[in-house]
């Protein structure tokens, strides 16, 4: 298992539309699969890749500035009425209310947070998923998304909830279903005003909105060692259609 590693002074995330780079999306693919497969996980809808294909999906892609090796990544899917959002695929079959309420938001745009993952490399840093959760809602603003989607485990859930994101209770039993495998349990939840923020703790929200007004964004954080780590944020939108 990876550790911290003291050397990872610079962090990139990028964005990008999944189609105009398949390499980085390969190689985003392969990260998320070893990851999972430590934690015993071989089937879960985020992790397909499909999605490389689908021209309404987009790539935060979290590497070393240093060494350009992949640290993490997420993604955002845009809802069209044609591909599923990856949280249709997961639950749908337990609860066909799901398709009802994405399709009855697609129109006005809606789509997902997905495949939000971390190397253990950078989890140890003390940055976790935060950051890239910020950065693609954030990012889901320049590609027509007013809405969100999310599958939160319990170990992400507090991020999440402080991102805006509420449980949909009416789904499941109060939002919950076992998942990705029978002793893991997940919720759904929904953020239902990405561009203002309305109830995201002012901390996420701060950061957030920063991201959209510099599209390049630096930050600073300090490891959970002590170190000095610099974050930037690259959020042009030369990729977003």
């Amino acid at each position: 298992m990876e550790e911290h590693n003291s050397e990872i002074k610079h962090i990139n995330f990028k964005a990008f539309r999944a189609v105009d780079d398949r390499d980085a999306c390969m190689r985003f693919v392969e990260g998320h699969k070893r990851v999972l497969e430590i934690f015993g996980i071989t089937q879960i809808t985020s992790a397909k890749a499909d999605w490389v294909l689908n021209p309404d999906v987009y790539v935060m892609l979290v590497t070393d500035a240093d060494t350009g090796k992949i640290l993490g990544g997420g993604r955002v899917h845009k809802a069209n009425g044609i591909n599923r959002l990856p949280v249709e695929e997961a639950v749908g079959y337990m609860d066909e209310k799901i398709y009802k309420l994405v399709d009855d938001r697609t129109e006005v745009g809606t789509g997902e947070v997905a495949g939000v993952w971390n190397s253990f490399e950078v989890a140890g840093l003390g940055i976790g998923s935060l950051y890239l959760s910020i950065a693609c809602v954030a990012y889901s603003a320049f590609v027509g998304i007013n809405s969100l989607f999310g599958l939160a485990a319990p170990a992400t859930y507090r991020n999440v909830y402080n991102g805006g994101f509420r449980p949909i209770t009416e789904l499941g039993n109060n939002g919950k279903f076992y998942y990705p495998k029978d002793d893991m349990i997940a919720t759904v939840m929904f953020n239902e005003d990405t561009i203002n923020l309305p109830i995201t703790v002012d901390a996420q929200k701060s950061i957030g909105l920063e991201m959209r007004r510099k599209l390049i964004h630096h930050h600073q954080v300090i490891s959970k060692k002590g170190d000095i780590v610099n974050l930037t944020f690259d959020l042009t939108r030369q990729n977003a259609k």
